[in-house]
């Protein structure tokens, strides 16, 4: 079923349907395609490090304002992925190869595509350094590197992976792994585990165990299934209102939670994994695994530590409203690489391009920058093949929810948006810089139940 069927198929859906089919006639009439970069030059109006998500997002943005050839992006990859159908992948239900497209086919028509990899940055001098000694200078700096995955902090990893038995939905290497080792799965521990650190997608550790035993149930081989989830949290989710509907499913599951345990080392030839209880550090524990899905440490990328644009952690220092760096006032940031206190999110950067495209137009006019980001994230937390509840929230945690319903119950709807939708709206309308989050679906639907 196309993304558009099924969502018009829901009545309190269609406003963003409508929303989209406006969206989709700007881009036909604006003819936004691709082609071949030419050599890179060393001044651009506009710089962006990263062609993830955030980078893609605001060079397409930044091209409609300063003219494409006045734009360039920073990115070694030639891969672009769409890393939120990674859940759904590790548990069988989508190919590896449909979250993947060439970074040339979008990359913004015109802008230019340096494919290198950034090594310093020295914001007082308007630069950047790039491998090979390579100096570009700028007028204004978009930071969108992303976090950075550190399976090595953990013991035994990553040659781990190298065994059966084990995977991992955060990494195109591993993310086959998992569904791998979710169908040779036969008897005894299923361990989920989340990281000691801030991590991109929080709710996906625990999707993924949702699939799981979905699919055990399905196969017939779920009484002979513990399934387990080692958490380093306090919480099973940041967000009361959610967190109270997964408790239920947890419970209704059969699902053992241990929180405040942090994976620190993996022997994967014996299927042992070992975990530091937090409340009494130094102590750990081994758990015999048949199967084991890691969510790695992760952090921001190293060219981000002891930077002058950064905090002490090593996260671009922006403002949390406007995005604007605290310092210095022609340099941004966007996405999982700042010190933004909310959740690190797809969702959250479509969010965020819309407020920094605003805050970076009136920057340009010697403004000060108005429009104001709330926090807004959101989580489709996956707990089935047909299932999802889709959390919404804002910078203090509180349900900041599109649907006039109650989207902290498990609905056939969210999974189809989740599965189907989401990434027709990302690689056709996020990326092309004309997705600035569901803001004005939500306004809509406030105005028609008024």
């Amino acid at each position: 079923m196309s993304a558009i069927g099924v969502v018009s198929s829901c009545s309190c859906l269609r406003p963003s349907v409508w929303l989209l089919k406006l969206e989709m006639q700007k881009m036909s009439s604006l003819g936004l395609h691709t082609a071949a970069r030419c050599a890179a030059k060393d001044y651009y109006e506009v710089l962006v490090l990263g062609g993830g998500t955030g980078g893609i997002t605001m060079s397409a943005r930044m091209k409609r304002k300063v003219g494409a050839g006045n734009v360039a992006v920073v990115e070694p990859s030639k891969t672009h992925y769409y890393q939120p159908l990674w859940t759904l992948v590790g548990g069988g239900a989508k190919q590896l190869a449909t979250s993947a497209r060439p970074t040339e086919s979008v990359m913004p028509k015109g802008v230019e595509w340096i494919k290198s990899r950034v090594t310093a940055l020295d914001p007082d001098k308007n630069c950047v350094w790039l491998e090979n000694d390579t100096k570009v200078s700028y007028k204004y700096l978009i930071i969108a590197l992303g976090i950075s995955l550190h399976y090595e902090k953990i013991k035994g990893l990553p040659e781990g992976f190298h065994h059966p038995k084990i995977g991992s939905n955060y990494s195109v290497h591993t993310v086959e792994k998992t569904w791998k080792a979710l169908q040779d799965f036969e008897e005894g521990n299923a361990i989920f585990t989340f990281p000691n650190t801030p991590v991109k997608c929080a709710g996906a550790p625990q999707k993924i165990m949702y699939l799981s035993e979905a699919y055990w149930r399905k196969t017939g081989k779920r009484s002979k299934a513990n399934i387990m989830f080692n958490t380093s949290l306090g919480v099973i989710f940041g967000v009361k209102k959610y967190a109270d509907a997964l408790s239920e499913i947890i419970k209704e599951r059969n699902i053992t939670v241990n929180y405040k345990r942090n994976l620190v080392e993996v022997r994967a030839d014996k299927q042992e994994a070992v975990f530091e209880n937090l409340d009494k550090p130094g102590m750990t524990e081994v758990h015999q695994y048949e199967m084991l899905h890691v969510t790695p440490p992760m952090g921001p990328p190293d060219v981000l530590v002891n930077s002058p644009v950064s905090d002490e952690i090593g996260w671009v220092d922006v403002d949390k409203e406007t995005l604007q760096h605290k310092k210095y006032p022609n340099v941004f940031g966007i996405g999982d690489c700042t010190n933004l206190p909310t959740s690190k999110t797809a969702a959250a950067v479509a969010a965020q391009s819309g407020v920094l495209d605003k805050t970076i137009s009136l920057v340009m006019k010697n403004q000060l920058p108005m429009k104001k980001y709330d926090g807004y994230t959101s989580c489709p937390l996956v707990t089935g093949y047909n299932k999802v509840i889709l959390a919404e929230f804002d910078y203090d945690a509180q349900p900041l929810e599109t649907f006039p319903i109650d989207q902290s119950k498990e609905r056939v709807t969210m999974y189809h948006m989740k599965a189907d939708m989401m990434p027709f709206l990302y690689w056709n309308a996020l990326l092309k810089g004309y997705w600035g989050g569901p803001a004005p679906i939500r306004k809509l639907m406030h105005l028609g139940l008024k």
